[in-house]
This record gives structure tokens, C-alpha cells and sequence, in this order.
């Protein structure tokens, strides 16, 4: 059995840990390269988070009709969301930052502290984004209240796997509330064994997974609930083309080679449903499984 660190952190609404089993063949420290990957989450969130108003992401919305230069993070974030919402036809949005709000997702974790959107626009979708590759800027036609939730976590889980790999770290899990990477094996030298919770039986799992070198991203129905939200809204994963909740599914799992891509397919999936959604997940070559409301079983693999 080998030797493994533990560093847990709280960001982007959730609690996030690193489990570095090992020593760095390169001699890198391992308690201070752990904390320089767990920075991410802290970096990635100041940059993208809604609730701080004075995130890059938030003075972006407020510079509608203007190619603005951002930050690579940003960028690269708002590019990949864009893709995502392309080759799923809209199932994924980030642009539902006001109905998000509106349905009672405004408060700051932390603090509790309420913040809702400085736009009053409910009707955009992606097409009022605007990239430019070369210049690297970002470009909205008119305000609107930005929610880069459901790919953010993924890009800082990411990013905060890379940190230990160049390290010389080459088992480990990060872990970010759903969204995690599992490199190499465990301290008994086994592939990482990862559960899928029951959508509907509390501290219970309903399949077990064993997996190295991949990124694991679940959404669920029962993972965030507003009680103030309104009637078609009773949790946040909310279908842009309908601004109701998606309501087939109550889980889904993807394993992707990213987070990122893991985390914005989790939740495409979720909203187009078992069927459609699994044909996206084959188009993508990456693996998953959905649980529908009445816990069906559908995965790339049937």
C-alpha cells in the first residue's frame, strides 16, 4: 500500500479534494503542487463566476456590441461552450444565466447573499456570442446574463490535473462535488473505483465504476433544488429551448478524456433525454450512462 496526501478547499459552490497517492518522480513537493492545482478552482471561479460582480465574466456581459479582449481562460471556456452548444442544437446554452436566476439559483454560496443578473433579457441564446479566434475576443449583440456553471468546474478540474501531471504526479483524484479525474491507480495500486449515486435512494449507489486516466462528470436532478423556484423549474437543469426543467432523466454520467468535455456533455445529455442523448455521446466517442425518472438504464455500451 503507498502513501497518499489529502487537500480539500471549498470553490464554485462545491467542495472540491485531491487524493495525490505517491511521490512525484521528479521530486516536485507534493503538498505544495497540490495547492497550486486546488488555486485553480479559485483562479477559474474570480474569472467566470455570476455571483461576483466583478468577475471578468460579469464585466463582459456589461459590454454588449463590443469585441472584447478576455483573459485565456475565459476565452477558451466560452469556446468550448459554444461548440458544445453547436453539436448538440442548443441543449446546452449558457445563456440561461437570468432564467437560472429568475427561478431562484441567485444566491452565493458562501455568503448566501442573493445577486441577480444586471440583464432583464430571457430570450437570447447562444447565437448573440461572438469569438474571434486570432484576436481572442468575445463579442455579445446585446446584454445578457452569462451561466458558464455547467462547463467551469470541468475546465478547473482539468486544469488542476494538469498541474500535477507536469509535476511528476501520475495517480490521483480530484474531485469537485461530481466533476473528477482519476489518474492512474489508487494506494492498493488498483484502478480508481468510482460510484454513480442512486438519483433516487440518499447514500446510496446505484452502479460502481473502475477507471483510470479519464474524467468522470455526473448531473442529477436532485443536486440542486431552489425552493423558490417557479412552477416548470425544480432544479437547474433547465432546457434553453423550453426554460423548463429537462424531466427524462435524473442522472447522467459521462467519461470523457476531459472534465470539461465530461461536464458540458453530462448536461446536453441531460436535456436532450436517453435516447437523443446517448446518440450524441456515440457521435462524440466518449462513454455514459443515463437513469431515466423511473431509473431505466441506458449507456453508450447497450
Amino acid at each position: 500500500m503507498t502513501d497518499a496526501y489529502v487537500r480539500t478547499t471549498t470553490a464554485m459552490g462545491t467542495v472540491v479534494t485531491a487524493h495525490v497517492v505517491g511521490r512525484s518522480a521528479s521530486g516536485a513537493d507534493r503538498e505544495s503542487s497540490t495547492m497550486r492545482a486546488l488555486d485553480w478552482f479559485e483562479r477559474v471561479e474570480r474569472t467566470c463566476s455570476r455571483f461576483d460582480p466583478e468577475s471578468e465574466l460579469m464585466r463582459l456581459t456589461q459590454q454588449a456590441g463590443e469585441a472584447v479582449r478576455v483573459s485565456d481562460v475565459l476565452f477558451e471556456i466560452v469556446r468550448f461552450a459554444l461548440a458544445v452548444a453547436e453539436e448538440s442544437n442548443g441543449a446546452f446554452d449558457p445563456t440561461l444565466g437570468h432564467t437560472l436566476a429568475a427561478a431562484g439559483f441567485d444566491r452565493e454560496f458562501r455568503t448566501g447573499r442573493v445577486v441577480p443578473p444586471r440583464t432583464v433579457d430571457d430570450a437570447s441564446d447562444y447565437h448573440v456570442i461572438h469569438i474571434d479566434e486570432d484576436e481572442k475576443t468575445v463579442m455579445l449583440d446585446r446584454p445578457v446574463s452569462l451561466d458558464l456553471g455547467g462547463i467551469a468546474k470541468g475546465f478547473a478540474v482539468d486544469l488542476a490535473a494538469r498541474e500535477l501531471l507536469e509535476n511528476g504526479f501520475h495517480n490521483f483524484v480530484i474531485d469537485a462535488g461530481g466533476d473528477l479525474y482519476v489518474a492512474g491507480h489508487n494506494a492498493n495500486d488498483e484502478p480508481w473505483s468510482v460510484g454513480i449515486r442512486h438519483p433516487r435512494a440518499e447514500n446510496e449507489i446505484i452502479e460502481t465504476l473502475r477507471l483510470s486516466d479519464v474524467a468522470i462528470c455526473t448531473s442529477g436532478d436532485y443536486e440542486r433544488v431552489a425552493s423558490t423556484s417557479p412552477a416548470g423549474i425544480a432544479h437547474h437543469l433547465v432546457d434553453p429551448r423550453t426554460r423548463h426543467a429537462a424531466s427524462e432523466l435524473a442522472s447522467v454520467t459521462v467519461i470523457a478524456p476531459g472534465a470539461m468535455t465530461a461536464d458540458a456533455l453530462s448536461t446536453a445529455v441531460f436535456v436532450l433525454g436517453p435516447v437523443d442523448g446517448i446518440r450524441l455521446l456515440r457521435r462524440q466517442k466518449v462513454d455514459g450512462v443515463a437513469y431515466t425518472t423511473s431509473l431505466e438504464r441506458y449507456s453508450t455500451d447497450q
